[in-house]
């Protein structure tokens, strides 16, 4: 399978750079509870060369890590898309093609992705699995290449938590959704548990290096890409992941 190469803009500076200075427990119980509109989505912020770098390091071993782990969530996700016949879809984040075979085969996906090396392993699953319905580009996320209202559907699996600017990705995907089309992102986000939601701040800059963000704020991402979701349910178990689902009017 031939792969569409795009230029893909790489970021100068640091790798990773915190958003807010490490908070007492005081500050932190203020944050939980500040604007949603105004507050960091996450305490750690990445750039795009970071984030290429880390997932064409983890391409090899990716089925073997997070497939098993996300699995079911993939399965229950497209099932609850209901996907008809002849509709276009994007999948943002296509990684290693995945998802490639759960797709009905009579719809036409396009998948994107910001790594080369994940793009490779999911052109080497399309033509070992004979999917004629797949076609793979090399694009950024952030700056999708294709004309407004492309897609019937615009699907993103457990890509919030990855990318530099989920804001402007979300903004990307209304963009290419056509006109009563859907626009859907499968995600963990931060836990409500205000303990849990600190152990996930803390950790996130250490979880960044395997290709996500532990501590990514629904409401403040929902807030700041003004979403309103006609759906969120959880779609994993443990129940840690959700399936948010906007329509486009």
């Amino acid at each position: 399978m031939k792969i569409d190469a795009q230029p893909c803009r790489r970021d100068e500076g640091r790798s990773i750079v915190p958003l807010v200075p490490p908070q007492t427990d005081s500050t932190q119980d203020q944050d939980a509870y500040s604007d949603p509109s105004t507050r960091a989505i996450s305490v750690t912020d990445v750039e795009n060369s970071f984030v290429e770098s880390v997932y064409d390091k983890i391409a090899a071993v990716y089925d073997w890590t997070m497939g098993p782990t996300l699995h079911l969530g993939r399965l229950k996700a497209i099932k609850l898309l209901k996907i008809q016949p002849g509709e276009k879809v994007l999948e943002v984040g296509v990684g290693t093609g995945i998802n490639a075979s759960l797709y009905p085969r009579d719809c036409y996906v396009t998948g994107i992705d910001f790594s080369s090396e994940m793009l490779d392993k999911a052109a080497k699953r399309i033509a070992a699995h004979g999917i004629d319905n797949v076609r793979l580009r090399r694009m950024d996320a952030a700056a999708l290449d294709f004309p407004d209202n492309s897609f019937d559907l615009v699907y993103a699996p457990y890509v919030i938590s990855v990318v530099s600017d989920p804001v402007k990705v979300a903004g990307e995907m209304r963009r290419v959704c056509r006109p009563g089309g859907r626009f859907v992102f499968l995600n963990h986000f931060m836990s409500t548990n205000a303990l849990l939601a600190r152990a996930e701040r803390f950790i996130s800059p250490l979880t960044v290096h395997a290709g996500f963000k532990a501590d990514v704020d629904l409401p403040a991402f929902l807030a700041q890409a003004e979403l309103e979701p006609v759906d969120i349910r959880k779609v994993n178990i443990p129940r840690m992941w959700s399936l948010i689902t906007c329509n486009k009017e």
